[in-house]
């Protein structure tokens, strides 16, 4: 009988069935219903009969979003969707659809005649259930709505919204996608919840735990998990081995302070510090000796007290016989190093020396900026700020100190006024725990507290993104709150991150912040261009007419290397100049186009400063502490603090209205205490202006120079979320609760 059961579960493909009918009466046999009664059915796969559910078999991959077995197969393992929203489809609801409340058709290309077919198309509806097209559509019935945005069977009308998703995937115009995505928001997939997965795979649980809800945890939280894990005796020794490296690798990323991330965080999310702490946590992981670390900025995002552990880890890979070279301005780094190389004096054209090495202690004796930084003998203090003397008892405690202004007297007045804030109600998005934030407006106030507090949730997550649908028309969803009160004392947001400014080599700060369209029209007004004819175009590099044809006005030749990163060499026409030979033949005051493109910032504002339209932008340039930087230079190879103020300086060379809020992250990332003090100047000048900044700092000296503090923790991760403390920072420094009190110290 075993040999004919394996037969037939070749034969069956996993699948046998058992008649028992050969050993019951021959009544039973005659009977039909009997007959199947007694049929029983054995499978080797993973499925049942009664409910039709067949699972694949359990492997590795049918656990990554990544593989076409696991993902969700609604999302494709993304965890979101793009959807068309009925509220952007149809945002006035007491408009008439004769009056065009449908915005999508309202404003649809070919206007008369596309508007004449869906009014044809709508018309038949409209006869088949009786309803009028003059009527407010916030009137007609809900199914009515319904059945003019997702369709109806009967009379064969595809509805707006079915309508719009199927332009949107048949499309191959990148306009006509861009149209349709007007009315398209972020949402989660509402097959799989956001988790990615597949059903079959959420429904594999240990101890009642999916993957997904283990993904969700925090790294300190995952380690809980395995290590608090019950199994039975054989299935404790087959994950001994497997439990034992997962454990090992969570410590790596707990060393480098990262212990506060979820498992499932988006990499996309990562600040660059926390990209580069995960790089180092797999280096600490491999045991090589005898290797060179090199580390650009390791602390960014990191707070004072997580920073220790990171300094340790570093140290832990020195003493197993590496080199590790950091690029750091973070004093607590600076004084834990064993030998230090301070390049300077200046930055850009002014820089390029070795102005001295040596040993920490000797640095703080030496006449560099960073030595009288790190010494105390210089401080970093802000010109612009009214409400701090050098006599204020928590600052005396310390280094950080700021100066008083002529502006006390304007800013006392506001102050007698009454104040007003901008209140995110029930913030419950990611580890907050339903807090209500006050942020109090026409003030440099400043969000703080230990990593993977809930900073970044709060301020981007929710405030930033629903002010950018409110303001800009954005099309994410903000993260979970109830309401945000106060809006009306704002009429504009500006959201400064520290995304590239461009992603080619075509782009450049002269392009972004609208400086080379003037430098353009100048050369286009000498006396040679006007003889030869040539306008403005002629100077750009992106049309054809005045540049190098050979690399197309990129300066450069791409080679692709298919499954290497691509390679850029310079191009052997124009060595990097992007220009034919014509045009570098207009002159302005002695400099081609080419060579002004390759001026510093600082010496560009010397040559064109009698140029209204020029200097102001130049000038803001060179106050937010990039005068050293190359008009021309490509956005490939700005750091993520230099593309962040970019931004910021095009921003500020507009017109404020007086009721803009600023919102930066981490501005200070890159920037050496001489600079965060011009950037501070800047920032305040603007709160004195009547507009309000909003910045998330881990930077004792810009937080010891803000207005108000709200200090959120007291942990990272789960144990994060909360409001420590909300105030000025005397009341942050006496509060011994609060981490970033104890630093300010």
């Amino acid at each position: 009988i075993v040999d004919s059961i394996e037969t037939a579960l070749k034969v069956g493909q996993g699948m046998v069935i058992i008649n028992k009918s050969q050993i019951t009466n021959h009544k039973s046999q005659t009977n039909p219903k009997s007959q199947n009664s007694n049929e029983a059915v054995f499978s080797e796969l993973f499925a049942c009969k009664k409910c039709g559910i067949s699972l694949p078999a359990i492997e590795p991959r049918l656990f990554s979003f990544n593989s076409p077995f696991g993902a969700c197969p609604d999302c494709q393992g993304l965890g979101s969707k793009l959807e068309i929203d009925p509220k952007l489809v149809i945002p006035n609801p007491r408009l008439t659809l004769a009056e065009g409340a449908i915005k999508p058709w309202a404003t649809a290309s070919h206007r008369v005649g596309r508007q004449g077919y869906y009014y044809w198309l709508l018309s038949k509806l409209a006869e088949e259930y009786k309803f009028s097209f003059n009527a407010p559509v916030q009137d007609l019935s809900k199914d009515i709505v319904k059945k003019i945005l997702y369709g109806d069977s009967r009379t064969n009308f595809e509805g707006v919204i079915s309508n719009l998703e199927r332009r949107w995937k048949e499309t191959e115009s990148d306009f006509a996608r861009a149209e349709i995505e007007k009315y398209m928001l972020i949402r989660q997939c509402p097959s799989c919840g956001g988790r990615r997965l597949r059903p079959e795979a959420l429904a594999v649980k240990i101890n009642s735990t999916d993957i997904a809800q283990v993904a969700e945890m925090s790294v300190e939280g995952v380690k809980k998990y395995f290590t608090q894990l019950n199994l039975g005796v054989n299935d404790t020794q087959i994950a001994k081995p497997i439990i034992k490296e997962v454990l090992r690798r969570l410590q790596f990323l707990i060393d480098v302070g990262l212990d506060y991330l979820t498992i499932s965080r988006e990499s996309t999310t990562l600040s660059g510090g926390e990209a580069q702490r995960i790089r180092l946590a797999t280096q600490i992981g491999s045991g090589l000796a005898g290797v060179v670390y090199i580390l650009d900025e390791p602390s960014i995002g990191l707070h004072q007290r997580d920073l220790g552990r990171l300094i340790d880890t570093l140290k832990q890979l020195r003493d197993l016989g590496n080199t590790v070279i950091v690029v750091e301005h973070d004093e607590q780094t600076i004084c834990s190093a064993d030998y230090v190389i301070d390049v300077g004096p200046g930055a850009g054209a002014h820089g390029g020396k070795i102005i001295f090495a040596g040993t920490p202690k000797q640095l703080l004796k030496s006449e560099t900026l960073t030595g009288k930084y790190l010494s105390g003998r210089l401080k970093v203090m802000c010109e612009h700020h009214p409400e701090r003397s050098e006599g204020s008892p928590h600052l005396d405690r310390g280094r950080h100190k700021v100066g008083d202004s002529s502006a006390s007297g304007l800013r006392m007045t506001k102050e007698k006024e009454e104040q007003r804030c901008l209140e995110i109600k029930g913030a419950a998005e990611h580890n907050l725990k339903n807090i209500d934030v006050k942020i109090p407006l026409q003030k440099f106030v400043a969000i703080t507290g230990v990593s993977g507090s809930g900073k970044s949730t709060l301020v981007n997550d929710i405030l930033g993104v629903a002010l950018s649908r409110e303001y800009h028309g954005a099309h994410q969803e903000p993260g979970a709150h109830k309401a945000i009160l106060g809006t009306e004392n704002l009429d504009k947001v500006i959201i400064v991150d520290q995304s590239p400014i461009g992603r080619t080599p075509r782009s450049n700060p002269a392009t972004y912040t609208g400086i080379f369209t003037p430098i353009r029209d100048l050369f286009a007004q000498t006396q040679e261009a006007k003889i030869r004819g040539y306008q403005a175009g002629r100077f750009s590099f992106n049309v054809k007419g005045g540049r190098c044809e050979q690399c197309e006005g990129d300066g450069v030749k791409k080679i692709e290397m298919y499954f290497l990163p691509d390679v850029y060499i310079e191009c052997e026409e124009c060595h990097g100049r992007r220009y034919n030979k014509e045009t570098l033949e207009i002159e302005y005051k002695g400099k081609n186009i080419a060579e002004v493109l390759n001026m510093a910032a600082e010496e560009a504002y010397e040559f064109f400063k009698n140029i209204p339209a020029l200097e102001q932008k130049l000038r803001t340039i060179k106050e937010v502490g990039l005068g050293y930087m190359k008009l021309g230079q490509s956005s490939t190879t700005l750091s993520g603090g230099e593309a962040q103020r970019i931004k910021l300086a095009t921003e500020l060379a507009r017109r404020d209205t007086g009721r803009t809020l600023y919102i930066l992250d981490e501005p200070t990332t890159g920037l050496h205490f001489d600079d965060i003090k011009k950037l501070l100047n800047v920032l305040h000048a603007l709160v004195s202006r009547g507009n309000s900044v909003l910045i998330i700092e881990h930077n004792p000296d810009v937080i010891a120079s803000s207005d108000w503090i709200i200090d959120l923790g007291p942990e990272g991760g789960d144990k994060g979320g909360y409001i420590v403390i909300a105030g000025k920072v005397e009341n942050i420094v006496r509060n011994k609760k609060s981490y970033t009190g104890q630093y300010l110290k």
